[in-house]
């Protein structure tokens, strides 16, 4: 039999017209309008298991480029595993101010409300790196959000946090983050402050965490809303949970990873404190922190964190002293910088100090297109400490393909060809290979007609479009 899809009609009055919407469950759903007077809407999934009769709980998730529909489908599993209704707006932009943001942010929301049966004592927030940090900071303007799930961000603005208005906070971060540090320190802030919070941690750098730990954050929601009596508590899904945790927790033990079984253990005493006797995991992780295995991987990863901080204040110093005076004479020491990187990735190298490198390698890419991001925004534009910043790019990260084409375009509208040709040459060295781009860049156009340039073209990609004639 056939899945029926459509769920229902509803009749929504718009200054005393009526509009008729069709949702459905069990597919996102584009672009709902969130009134007849403004051009915003958002994108809306409704799980399979949606009943008009009864309220649910709510996850907005934030992208800050407005991508609702690519937003959901990231929760989308998750949230039907958990039974949680989806929103994400299409209009949130990260070139307008926070103001702005909030404001489009409340009209959806109050839209959602008037649309659907929500619990709004279960209304929470999410998002992956700067859709995250938005999100962090929503419930501090708009009070019927009681918690957030932060993928690979840490929250905003700690200095405006207050125990008098506390959330429920969940961070999803990659043990090879560059924001792993700031989420851990932010996990021992929040503690300090007594606002509900876990930091769950998985295997990998700064992207999407797979759906399972989604899928987990939600769960640990219900949860606390079973603590809080908000909801009924279900016992068969209180020691069904606690008992995949507890496996996981013995299967890093059997790995040799006892650094993450006690993290598991200490987010397991806040997350099952009031439904289940947890004296049995408090004397586990008393005995855990006994080992030798333990101790000595607790020493190695302060070693590791203490020495990614001075490395990190390092890179931050010398990037800012370098584009005030534009050194290209330190693009060698930032060579050098990432051949040193390289290293902990050799074989002898402990597993943290391979994490830190990683870690390390994101954090000089975001460290850079952070200023460069500055350096755009500001007036007049300073096109040269803009060429010095996607040169030290191309060194960071050879794969951005965008930074030589920058250079390239911007060395040949001051007539640097040297540079042009150099960084062309590099570019083509990494394999890339559209013709249509290079034979389309902007200022490019004396450029391109030269011998030069089309016997390197010759050189990597076998045929260029202007001949070349050898005297």
């Amino acid at each position: 039999m056939k899945k029926k899809l459509l769920l229902f009609l509803l009749l929504v009055a718009f200054y005393g017209t009526a509009q008729q919407i069709t949702l459905k469950k069990g597919t996102i759903i584009d672009a709902i309008p969130v009134n007849d007077s403004i051009s915003e809407s958002f994108a809306l999934y409704l799980p399979n298991s949606f009943d008009i009769s009864k309220s649910w709980p709510i996850v907005f998730v934030f992208d800050e480029q407005g991508r609702g529909r690519q937003a959901l489908s990231m929760f989308r599993q998750a949230a039907e595993e958990q039974g949680y209704i989806l929103a994400a707006s299409n209009n949130i932009q990260d070139s307008v101010t926070l103001s702005t943001n909030i404001l489009v942010t409340s009209r959806m929301f109050k839209k959602v409300y008037s649309l659907l049966p929500i619990k709004k004592d279960r209304s929470y927030t999410a998002g992956f790196s700067s859709g995250a940090r938005l999100a962090s900071i929503v419930p501090i303007f708009i009070k019927e959000i009681k918690g957030v799930i932060s993928c690979g961000s840490a929250v905003a603005n700690e200095e405006v946090l207050s125990p008098k208005n506390t959330f429920h906070f969940i961070g999803i971060v990659g043990n090879e983050d560059y924001n792993y540090l700031s989420m851990k320190n932010s996990h021992k802030i929040l503690n300090k402050l007594k606002f509900p919070n876990q930091l769950l941690i998985f295997d990998g750098g700064h992207n999407w965490p797979e759906s399972k730990y989604l899928s987990k954050a939600m769960e640990i929601f219900t949860l606390a809303a079973m603590n809080r009596d908000i909801e009924l508590k279900d016992e068969d899904l209180v020691n069904q949970s606690y008992q995949r945790e507890l496996n996981e927790v013995n299967a890093f033990v059997d790995s040799g990873r006892p650094l993450r079984a006690h993290a598991q253990i200490f987010d397991m005493l806040s997350i099952y404190k009031d439904v289940v006797k947890i004296d049995t995991l408090k004397n586990r992780a008393k005995a855990l922190r006994k080992t030798k295995l333990y101790k000595l991987y607790d020493r190695n990863q302060n070693s590791a964190i203490f020495k990614e901080n001075f490395i990190k204040d390092e890179y931050a110093y010398f990037l800012e002293e370098d584009v005030l005076a534009y050194n290209y004479n330190n693009l060698g020491w930032w060579k050098y910088q990432m051949e040193e990187l390289e290293k902990y990735e050799m074989a002898d190298k402990a597993i943290h100090e391979k994490q830190m490198g990683r870690r390390l390698k994101g954090y000089v890419n975001a460290l850079i297109a952070d200023n460069i991001d500055i350096v755009n925004e500001a007036k007049p534009l300073d096109e040269e400490a803009l060429l010095f910043l996607w040169m030290v790019s191309t060194i960071t990260d050879s794969k951005e393909v965008s930074s030589f084409l920058k250079i390239i375009s911007l060395s040949a509208k001051v007539e640097d060809y040297g540079t042009s040709l150099f960084y062309l040459e590099e570019l083509l060295k990494t394999g890339y290979s559209n013709k249509e781009v290079l034979y389309g860049l902007e200022n490019t156009a004396l450029l391109r007609i030269t011998p030069e340039f089309n016997a390197l073209v010759v050189k990597y990609l076998k045929d260029a479009r202007y001949e070349t004639i050898e005297e």
